[in-house]
């Protein structure tokens, strides 16, 4: 990157463009395994025109550009470029409209869920998609995210009906719209959800909102195997009892939480969480159902939380799993690899998932969004030793084998990254071909997070 270039990204950001050595420290790497990798220089537009600007700038000069929202992505999805610039779009952070009439709203892509849903907190609405992590709108478009309540209000390309996207030559569209549906041509809202910035920026999102539900009740069951959870939560979605989240966390897991997040009263067994969303009635309906299935399968009684504050903790504990493993080791590191299998599924795969563990002898944590088939271990390691990690990679290695075995996926919500652009070419090799004429259609001078998800050349 000439002086030039560095003197007009200097004219047209000033104190927001950076090239300390801290600065591009900080946004080197997600919440992933990568060693960072620091870019160039690290901008901080705040308007669309901004990002345009830069975009043009890069794609005249062949820049590598990474977009990066709050960091909290797990494949290596915005690990730095050496030879590029990390765009942050922490300043483009503001909620543009919100229509409570019509359940939908506009915000800019560094907003939070968090933040969003204390902002409508009075307005008797909210956006239900929660990865755990206070993730960025644009992040989690990016990536196709979803979380714990997917199996009754669905992932991000469920709830995002239109997107400002800024392309590499510097051109901004808006795909889709405030309506509830549309024949209008191609559907390039979902092309660039879970592109993760290989075909632009994504800097504006419209959302669909849910209605809060009159009754919401939150509960823990818990069972003597893991297999009963699973069966259960199984039989739960099977028998098409509406309920907003099953979670499964496994004994390790469960151990884990309980210390860092003091729960009290919760066992270290493999348990369900389980959320009900509704009117008192139906909930007291749906939960009967659930408790006969879950004594069926050897569960305990359930455990309810009794007001806000102690659901909100019971969900804050499963939230910070991510981090309760990461603190096992000190200076130690997280792998989470996710895989989402057909429901019929869910039991055989995580019953593998354990047996390959011990066999590989990886402590693995594992959390599941059973409802959609979903399930994550989450393996800490010392970076210091190599032979761990092998193991680690070995196993994950079979578990995705596994997953593509059951007709399953490779990754429900984490996206490929880095981690997973092998896994990508086992799961879809017909369809890479395809995203490749994309990309170099999109993106002919490829600058947009090269190297993510597969390798153009």
């Amino acid at each position: 990157m000439n002086e030039q270039i560095q003197l007009e990204l200097k004219n047209l950001l000033n104190k927001r463009y950076s090239t300390s050595e801290s600065t591009r420290a900080n946004y080197a790497r997600g919440e992933d395994t990568y060693d960072p990798i620091l870019s160039k220089a690290v901008v901080f537009p705040e308007t669309n025109e901004e990002v345009s600007k830069i975009l043009r700038l890069c794609n005249e000069h062949k820049i590598p550009v990474v977009p990066f929202g709050t960091g909290t992505s797990l494949e290596g999805n915005v690990v730095g470029n050496e030879k590029g610039i990390t765009i942050s779009l922490e300043k483009m952070n503001k909620i543009l409209s919100i229509n409570v009439e019509d359940f939908d709203c506009r915000v800019q892509a560094c907003v939070t869920r968090e933040q969003l849903n204390d902002y409508l907190r009075e307005d008797g609405v909210f956006f239900p998609i929660d990865p755990g992590a206070n993730a960025a709108i644009g992040g989690m478009a990016s990536t196709s995210a979803s979380g714990t309540m997917a199996v009754k209000y669905g992932t991000m390309k469920t709830v995002i009906s239109g997107l400002t996207v800024v392309l590499p030559n510097g051109d901004i569209i808006n795909t889709g719209g405030r309506t509830k549906k549309t024949s209008a041509g191609y559907n390039l809202t979902n092309l660039f959800i879970g592109s993760e910035g290989t075909l632009g920026i994504i800097t504006e999102v419209h959302l669909r909102l849910s209605p809060i539900p009159e009754s919401i009740m939150s509960a823990v069951c818990h069972f003597p195997s893991l297999e009963d959870a699973v069966q259960t939560a199984q039989q739960v979605i099977q028998y098409g009892i509406p309920i907003a989240r099953i979670e499964m966390l496994n004994k390790d897991q469960m151990g884990i939480s309980i210390n860092y997040s003091k729960l009290k009263d919760i066992k270290a067994v493999p348990t369900l969480f389980f959320e009900f969303h509704g009117s008192e009635s139906s909930n007291n309906e749906n939960i009967k159902i659930v408790e006969e299935i879950s004594k069926e399968n050897k569960g305990s009684s359930f455990k309810w939380a009794k007001d806000l504050e102690e659901r909100n903790k019971l969900w804050r504990a499963r939230w910070d799993v991510y981090y309760s493993v990461k603190a096992l080791i000190k200076n130690g590191r997280v792998y989470s690899t996710d895989v989402c299998v057909p429901i019929s599924k869910i039991t055989e795969c995580v019953n593998f998932a354990e047996e390959q563990a011990k066999k590989f002898g990886v402590r693995a944590p594992m959390v599941g969004h059973l409802g959609d088939g979903n399930f994550h271990v989450i393996l800490p390691f010392d970076p210091q030793k190599k032979e761990m990690y092998k193991n680690i990679r070995a196993f994950n290695d079979t578990l995705i084998k596994k997953a593509l075995e059951l007709n399953g996926t490779i990754t429900g919500e984490h996206g490929v990254g880095l981690h997973k652009k092998e896994y990508l070419l086992e799961e879809h090799p017909d369809n890479i071909p395809v995203m490749k004429s994309i990309k170099r259609t999109i993106d002919p001078n490829n600058i947009m997070n090269p190297g993510k998800i597969f390798d153009l050349n």
